[in-house]
């Protein structure tokens, strides 16, 4: 009788532990883990604290640091200022390199991309874009006197001694693929400053990038580096190439997004916007006309 008395005990106290961890679990999840934000969109998380994380490359002159330790740069000076219309007053830099800002936004390591970043379809499908801030072409950065005489794309294709540096993930990456320029013609890099060192060390001969930060680079070098005279930009299925930047978001933040972009569709093109830009070298000439996120994501 005791023996029985005792499984009878033993059986109760493993049944009320059962329900005490479910009971725990549906509070738990109620309360979205204790961080109080698990059931709040992305866009009520960061007007709440009223600061936006945004992942950049530090690429002058789109986002990066000036010489205070400042995230400056085209990139985030407009979303400064959108975002204050949105009552987020505080942008936070995560610095990363150009090629894992996506995978580190969607691993939620920031909320926001604002790197001056092209819409590309293949992009597209892995990210949600604001509308363009901006459209420009491209230009090489060579040694002075352009040795290899390199001024195309198309130029380091007809060369096979001819090497072109890029920055992994970044757009002319691509534009050498699609010319058709063997990989062993192509030496990628982390970012900008460590290709143009390569030229400068004669380890390659060209590095391939925007033509604004082309110009940036080149301004800063002393002379050691030159811009390529006459560049002509990548012809890519018969047209002329032009790059289309803009800020990124995880697809699932969509309210986000949205939201964004209709503060910066008013934003663009206004003299508050091209004062700002303009000591980034952007000029009125730069703005991206009626091309949209849509229409370039469909390309």
């Amino acid at each position: 009788m005791t023996s029985l008395f005792r499984l009878f005990k033993r059986i109760r106290l493993i049944g009320f532990g059962a329900i005490a961890l479910v009971t725990l679990g549906l509070i738990v999840a109620c309360s979205g883990g204790g961080g109080g934000t698990a059931t709040g969109s992305t866009l009520e998380k960061v007007q709440s604290a009223g600061v936006m994380k945004v992942g950049y490359a530090n690429e002058a002159p789109y986002a990066y640091q000036d010489d205070s330790g400042n995230l400056t740069g085209e990139a985030p000076e407009i979303a400064r200022a959108v975002l204050e219309d949105m009552g987020i007053t505080e942008i936070e830099g995560v610095l990363t390199e150009f090629g894992s800002l996506i995978p580190g936004l969607q691993a939620g390591r920031f909320d926001m991309i604002a790197a001056g970043m092209y819409i590309r379809p293949e992009r597209c499908e892995q990210i949600a874009f604001s509308d363009p801030t901006y459209g420009i072409g491209e230009g090489f950065i060579v040694k002075p006197g352009n040795p290899m005489g390199l001024a195309s794309y198309q130029d380091v294709l007809d060369n096979p001694d001819a090497t072109l540096g890029v920055v992994a993930g970044a757009v002319e990456q691509g534009y050498a693929e699609a010319v058709g320029i063997p990989a062993n013609q192509v030496e990628i890099f982390p970012d900008a400053p460590s290709a143009v060192e390569a030229v400068k060390a004669g380890r390659i001969d060209a590095y391939g990038g925007t033509s604004l930060t082309v110009q940036d680079m080149v301004d800063k070098s002393q002379g050691s580096v030159e811009r390529a005279k006459d560049f002509e930009d990548p012809v890519i299925d018969g047209e002329s190439v032009k790059g289309y930047g803009a800020f990124g978001f995880r697809k699932e933040d969509e309210e986000l997004r949205n939201t964004f972009n209709e503060a910066l569709t008013s934003y663009i093109g206004t003299p508050e916007h091209l004062e700002t830009v303009r000591p980034f070298g952007f000029t009125e000439a730069d703005l991206p006309g009626d091309a949209t996120a849509a229409s370039l994501c469909s390309a």
